[in-house]
């Protein structure tokens, strides 16, 4: 059976350095068995349908696809519609925070061990906040993403994965064009 996913690439740009082109990813997708392919702002957001099957291989795929045909290593990290969904409606920054520049998740490709969690420091950044929750670290950043310590470089290193953040309102719009119901976060 067939279902929606979306795919969180790491480090793409459409110019400069780690070009990729969208139509190039796309066929990537295409290539790999994927059907409805779209990309969303041209920065690594793909949506796709496939089985719940090639969805779970999709990360391995495409990384091997891009590194064959472009000499890129690029991570990968993918979540269903309805995880996306769940992402959504776990926020526990929107009680405190209106304004959705200030708020961003870091999507995890595994879940990290309670050993790897121990790892992380509350206070590494201040006055940024974290919470960790299944496999996605929300983030609540105050000053902006640009002055933040809380990097992917640090949650990789600390929980022994690989994560890739996103803005809150690029969250909500792949949940949007995946065909969820939660439009607004809360």
């Amino acid at each position: 059976m067939m279902g929606t996913h979306v795919a969180l690439l790491r480090g793409i740009n459409v110019g400069g350095r780690n070009r990729l082109p969208m139509n190039d990813l796309t066929a990537i997708f295409n290539d790999a068995g994927c059907a409805d392919v779209t990309t969303y702002i041209q920065s690594g957001n793909v949506i796709f349908q496939a089985s719940d099957e090639l969805a779970a291989r999709i990360p391995v795929l495409i990384t091997d696809s891009i590194a064959s045909r472009f000499d890129l290593r690029v991570p990968v990290v993918t979540r269903s519609a309805a995880e996306l969904d769940t992402v959504i409606s776990g926020n526990p920054f929107l009680d405190i925070e209106s304004d959705f520049t200030k708020l961003h998740v870091a999507f995890l490709a595994d879940r990290p061990t309670s050993a790897a969690i121990d790892n992380l420091d509350p206070e590494h950044s201040p006055p940024d906040s974290f919470r960790l929750k299944g496999s996605e670290i929300y983030l609540h950043l105050p000053d902006g993403a640009a002055r933040t310590k809380l990097t992917n470089a640090y949650f990789d290193s600390r929980l022994g994965t690989t994560s890739t953040a996103r803005n809150w309102k690029t969250v909500l719009k792949l949940n949007e064009l995946v065909g969820s119901g939660r439009q607004n976060g809360r």
